[in-house]
């Protein structure tokens, strides 16, 4: 039997769009779970035209596509869009505040650049924002203002920790990105735990 898969459309951005809306930030995150590095979040809006759809066709929840696909479609979901950004949280603020706090930080760093009239989430909700949202569940895979900011995040934190595979040598961060494979459990075992890492996080080493 042919699999099929299903990608994010504009059914949440077109009424909205219809409204009157026409500066809707879709926003999303990558790096929650993570033991290491920061929290990413981006944010982007897309041009209030249904026609994007047929130009980002093959974006989709970042989780969903391969590596090689997102960093092919990045570029073009940055070119597409009317404005974007990303924002990150170190994982010290992370140790400080705790994770939800911090990823609703590197959330209000990524939209600080941009004037959106609207906002369309997975699942976090800014209530610290004078602005109308809506939270949606499993919002990557619905929206593609969400879907596209989900590729945007995941594509920028996984650059950051390739980068900082280098200041930390032998954690292996540029293959697991910090997060908590076997790999990376033996690492801190024989290292120790780096600058880098949540302590906060600690009670799963």
């Amino acid at each position: 039997m042919e699999m099929t898969t299903s990608f994010p459309t504009l059914d949440f951005e077109l009424p909205l769009w219809d409204a009157g809306y026409t500066q809707i930030a879709g926003i999303d995150e990558a790096g929650r779970g993570a033991w290491a590095g920061p929290v990413c979040a981006a944010a982007l809006i897309l041009p209030p035209d249904p026609a994007i759809l047929r130009t980002l066709d093959q974006v989709n929840d970042s989780k969903l596509m391969t590596p090689r696909s997102r960093e092919i479609w990045a570029p073009r979901i940055r070119l597409s869009a009317q404005a974007w950004g990303v924002g990150f949280a170190s994982s010290h603020e992370i140790d400080h505040l705790g994770i939800l706090p911090a990823t609703k930080l590197a959330a209000t760093r990524a939209i600080a650049s941009l004037h959106p009239d609207y906002l369309l989430t997975d699942y976090l909700i800014f209530p610290n924002l004078d602005l109308p949202q809506t939270a949606l569940i499993k919002g990557d895979r619905l929206s593609l203002s969400v879907a596209s900011a989900s590729v945007l995040a995941k594509t920028a934190r996984d650059a950051h920790m390739r980068f900082a595979d280098s200041q930390y040598p032998g954690y292996g961060f540029a293959s697991h990105k910090g997060y908590g494979t076997r790999q990376h459990q033996l690492s801190i075992r024989q290292l120790g735990l780096s600058e880098f890492h949540r302590k906060s996080f600690a009670i799963h080493y």
